[in-house]
């Protein structure tokens, strides 16, 4: 058996190594000279930048994959400062344990009391949209001031457009949490601390390059794949170059790009995915010497800033004085279309507003395709259909988020390998 994987993410080269170790042929087929897909680390003025992923957790998955690679004496634990949001006017501090959780300004006393009754309220519900379950479960203050811009913050998409079985209620389901949000938190808290939040001394992309170089010999760099067509027997991948004959064929390309490659033999399950809605972000990287301890903080969805949330870099990898700000989403799709000039302008002047401090923006990074929106146009993969020997291994169709990309790479080698 031989198995064609389209894209050299971190998610098409897990699965190449998840598959050698089964002893399953398998080569990667990827368009850009080097590996990584959304994962981009690169150097500005002489400090590591990431314009995708700023970090990740040691968790099972990545802590294993570490091991193998021999990555670990190349880890940086992060430091532990406390994470912000933004709402009427000043940064208050999120709050993650009982003692923050009774002094925190983000809610009132009616609010922090409100949030007890959730175990009694019912679990989730997948044709909920976000903010009408967590407003159900937890209350409306804690729904729109806390928990409901952390999460919807993260994708660039208000929490309202967000249907519970596309986005939260999928990740609750994976954490079997199937009932009570705090009653889950107390029992995770008891079972002892959460996995450190770690990145690498050359940035996040050292995982995939550490990927690419171990496997090198089955991965085609600057190798676009032109068409797939479906045979008696199996797949032919075509290339500007050459074809392949392979059993079974992965796709683990953004949306769009998979749509065109279905189109030969699945065109019902392409138009489908073309339907996906990404939010466009502009990631701009900042200087800016604040003296505020902070993982970074986002912005509470009702405020009028076109900056989404910023990641204290600086402060969290001992980076200098680096801050990630993100413009955009769903709030302001046009934005990344802007001038440079002008998204420049925009983030340094957001950011000295937000925080009392003067920011340079150093580089700017746009994101046309940024983060999938999981709004109701996520409906549309009940459509896709394909046919035996063909799948798809990407972020729209599972979990985002470099623990369950990993996950989802070592459970689809392990039914190619049982098959």
């Amino acid at each position: 058996m031989r198995v064609g994987i389209v894209g050299a993410g971190i998610t098409g080269l897990a699965l190449q190594h998840q598959l050698y170790e089964r002893g399953v042929d398998s080569v990667v087929f990827e368009a850009d000279s080097e590996p990584g897909g959304v994962i981009r680390s690169r150097s500005v003025e002489g400090y590591v930048v990431e314009d995708g992923p700023q970090r990740t957790r040691l968790s099972p998955p990545v802590a294993s994959l570490v091991d193998d690679l021999d990555l670990d004496d190349r880890l940086v634990e992060a430091a532990d400062p406390p994470l912000y949001l933004y709402r009427d006017g000043s940064l208050r501090q999120v709050p993650f344990s009982v003692r923050e959780g009774v002094s925190t300004d983000l809610l009132s006393l009616r609010g922090k009391l409100r949030m007890l009754l959730e175990p009694l309220t019912g679990p989730p519900r997948g044709e909920e949209s976000v903010e009408e379950s967590l407003t159900r479960m937890l209350g409306p203050e804690a729904a729109r001031y806390l928990v409901g811009p952390l999460y919807g913050g993260i994708y660039g998409t208000h929490p309202d457009e967000m249907p519970m079985r596309h986005s939260l209620g999928r990740a609750l389901e994976k954490r079997g949490v199937d009932r009570s949000l705090l009653v889950a938190a107390v029992r995770a808290s008891r079972r002892g601390s959460t996995p450190p939040v770690v990145s690498f001394d050359g940035g996040l992309q050292t995982l995939p390059e550490a990927l690419f170089e171990r496997h090198s010999e089955r991965v085609r760099l600057d190798t676009p794949v032109e068409a797939v067509q479906q045979t008696d027997d199996g797949f032919v991948i075509e290339t500007p170059e050459e074809t392949t004959t392979v059993d079974h064929v992965v796709l683990t390309t953004p949306a769009a790009v998979t749509a065109d490659l279905l189109d030969p033999f699945a065109p019902e399950s392409a138009d489908a995915l073309r339907r996906l809605t990404y939010n466009p972000m502009a990631v701009v990287h900042l200087d800016a010497a604040s003296d505020m301890d902070a993982a970074g903080f986002q912005i509470q969805y009702d405020e009028s800033f076109r900056t989404l949330g910023v990641t204290s870099t600086g402060a969290l990898f001992d980076r200098g004085n680096r801050h990630t700000a993100y413009l955009g989403g769903g709030r302001n799709p046009g934005l990344v279309d802007q001038p440079e000039s002008d998204i420049r302008e925009i983030a340094e002047r957001e950011f000295a507003e937000l925080t009392g401090v003067e920011a340079t923006a150093v580089d700017v990074c746009r994101l046309r395709r940024g983060m999938p929106a999981y709004d109701t146009t996520w409906d549309a993969l009940e459509a896709v259909d394909l046919p035996d020997g063909a799948q798809i291994c990407a972020n729209y169709a599972a979990r985002a988020g470099i623990p369950g990309r990993l996950r989802e790479a070592e459970r689809v080698a392990e039914s190619l390998a049982e098959g």
